[in-house]
């Protein structure tokens, strides 16, 4: 079982059950509605999504025809995504979940669509809090 919350902790949820097909999605969408480089996703069962808490603090954007974007009204944190030709997944966004998950992603998708600035070669360096020029900013 994995557990999961938004960034205001309005809305709490439990998967029971594995994540498959995990990606990180460069394609415009993601990177609109995520406000980041990529979106990293995973199929759960439906069946398996359990809202804890907040259901009624959940609201949806309409992409396309049977395509919606589920998110937080109180913080705006995606949450997850549906897709009337797929009734019985959801796309979890995996930057949702609380705890560690096992699965791993298993490509970056849609890299011709991915930002200019996005180089996913990188040697950036990697630090364990913030950058050390950043000092006490925050």
């Amino acid at each position: 079982m994995y557990q999961g919350s938004c960034l205001c902790g309005a809305v709490t949820l439990e998967i029971h059950g594995g994540i498959d097909s995990i990606i990180h999605c460069h394609c415009s969408k993601c990177r609109k509605s995520s406000g980041t480089a990529y979106a990293t996703n995973g199929f759960v069962a439906k069946a398996g999504l359990i809202i804890k808490t907040g259901q009624a603090q959940i609201s949806y954007y309409e992409t396309a025809p049977g395509k919606q974007r589920h998110f937080c009204k109180v913080c705006a944190a995606p949450i997850f995504s549906s897709n009337a030709a797929l009734p019985e997944l959801l796309r979890l966004r995996l930057g949702i979940l609380d705890t560690d998950i096992v699965e791993r992603p298993m490509s970056h998708n849609f890299v011709t669509s991915r930002a200019s600035w996005d180089d996913l070669d990188a040697a950036l360096p990697r630090y364990d809090g913030y950058e050390p020029s950043r000092g006490v900013k925050s």
